[in-house]
């Protein structure tokens, strides 16, 4: 008998009104079958929007934001690389007042769409002392005490590329100040006439950044680019500064 229901359980199926039916029943095996390939069907469904939405909302945008990264990485080196090798030969006598230096540096800044003059970048070069009273003294002020005694004073500024870039916005001018360009030459030198007295030759801060003597001198580039790459993503550019 023990036998014998163990044998009536195991042929048992649900049938088509819920209710067990025997195992041979072919309709309710059928509908079994179908049951389960829609399930699934659901559940590769399921399955496809999952990725499509996981693709929409995390895959592509960390794709596109290391896209990003990996070309801001790539120009900032760019610009470091330039304003180093700018300020590299200005150390070593360079004359960027010249056009045949300024274009030697326009090609070394290739891509970053830069022009003597113009375009979407802009370098500035200058050179820096400190002022001490045997200094006024030599300049003509006996007394040894002139307006810009005990500061560092620029002593030449060349600007090369767009000169708009530091003049409109307080965050990409040189970090020292700008001197007065009535007090500028052509060659960009300024005399010991004006840098002596001006108030605009005075490079502010930078003993806080290389403490100089009198009789020393250090020689700043100073760079500025804005990334076409991505403007729209990074409108502030990137910057670069290298002092010998």
């Amino acid at each position: 008998m023990a036998n014998s229901n163990t044998s009536a359980a195991f042929c048992r199926r649900f049938g088509r009104d819920g209710k067990f039916a025997k195992r041979g029943d072919a309709m309710s095996v059928g509908e079994m079958n179908q049951r389960r390939l829609r399930s699934r069907r659901k559940e590769r469904g399921s399955a496809l929007v999952e990725f499509v939405l996981a693709s929409v909302l995390l895959i592509i945008p960390l794709l596109f934001g290391t896209f990003i990264f990996g070309m801001r990485l790539v120009r900032a080196n760019q610009v470091a690389e330039v304003c180093r090798d700018a300020g590299h030969m200005y150390a070593y006598g360079v004359d960027f007042s010249q056009s045949s230096s300024q274009n030697m540096l326009v090609t070394l800044a290739q891509g970053l769409n830069i022009t003597t003059t113009g375009g979407n970048g802009v370098i500035i070069l200058s050179t820096i002392t400190y002022i001490a009273s045997n200094d006024c003294i030599a300049g003509g002020y006996p007394s040894g005490n002139c307006p810009n005694v005990n500061n560092t004073v620029f002593t030449k500024r060349i600007v090369i590329g767009n000169p708009s870039l530091y003049i409109n916005s307080q965050l990409q001018q040189s970090a020292f100040g700008t001197p007065a360009a009535a007090i500028v030459d052509s060659s960009g030198n300024i005399s010991s006439s004006y840098y002596l007295s001006n108030s605009s030759a005075i490079a502010a801060n930078f003993e806080n950044v290389i403490p100089i003597g009198s009789g020393q001198f250090a020689y700043v580039a100073e760079a500025f680019f804005g990334a076409p790459d991505f403007n729209l993503l990074n409108p502030g550019g990137i910057s670069a500064r290298s002092i010998f």
